[in-house]
């Protein structure tokens, strides 16, 4: 194991979900906007998003590299009467399809600096002509927040950090609906309270 995802094990293997069981709070208000598809969660920790989105009667999928963050997962879909296909381990290993999907949630999906954007780009033959992006991370200002207050989280590498040059790079045939960096309070379980520096980017793939 590396020391990447036994920092994520580590992290989930406690009984309290470390980010919370309620949704994001702009994943919540954009999924509530779209009629139920299949959607993808990236990264996706603990469930409480995934599960959100079973709960609207969207068909969910989801990935991250901890077994331990699968674990609470599915304890959480199960006490919402859910299901969520999950699967466990690096993107490009995994078992997704071109056009498989109607929309795709990012939501604070750092990945390692030398892969975010090939994961950016590895993700995008998987959604359909016409599907959303829904994306939510820290903006590279975030750097100053997560300096003088650590309970705010969020990646301490400035290259792990997104700015709006980037995203437009990686997801250069989509359609910005919004796309806006700005200051939020952050109260999401134990790791995200505080003000912080963010990025909120929904996009329509066009081609």
């Amino acid at each position: 194991m590396d020391a990447w995802t036994k920092r994520w094990d580590e992290r989930y293997e406690k009984e309290e979900f470390a980010f919370g069981i309620e949704p994001n709070v702009f994943l919540k208000e954009q999924l509530e906007k779209l009629k139920p598809g299949a959607i993808l969660f990236g990264a996706e920790g603990e469930g409480r998003n995934a599960v959100f989105a079973a709960k609207l009667g969207w068909n969910t999928f989801a990935f991250d590299i901890s077994e331990e963050g699968k674990k609470k997962a599915s304890l959480l879909a199960r006490k919402n009467q859910v299901s969520i296909d999950y699967q466990v381990g690096e993107l490009q290993n995994l078992q997704f399809h071109p056009n498989q999907f109607d929309a795709i949630a990012l939501i604070y999906a750092h990945f390692p600096t030398e892969v975010k954007s090939l994961y950016h780009r590895t993700l995008n033959p998987y959604l359909k002509k016409g599907g959303i992006l829904i994306f939510e991370a820290f903006s590279k200002k975030h750097i100053d927040y997560v300096t003088k207050n650590e309970k705010v989280g969020g990646p301490k590498e400035i290259g792990m950090l997104f700015s709006i040059e980037e995203l437009k790079s990686d997801f250069a045939d989509y359609e910005v609906i919004q796309m806006v960096e700005q200051e939020i309070e952050l109260n999401e379980g134990l790791y995200h309270n505080g003000k912080g520096s963010v990025i909120r980017f929904v996009g329509r793939k066009s081609v």
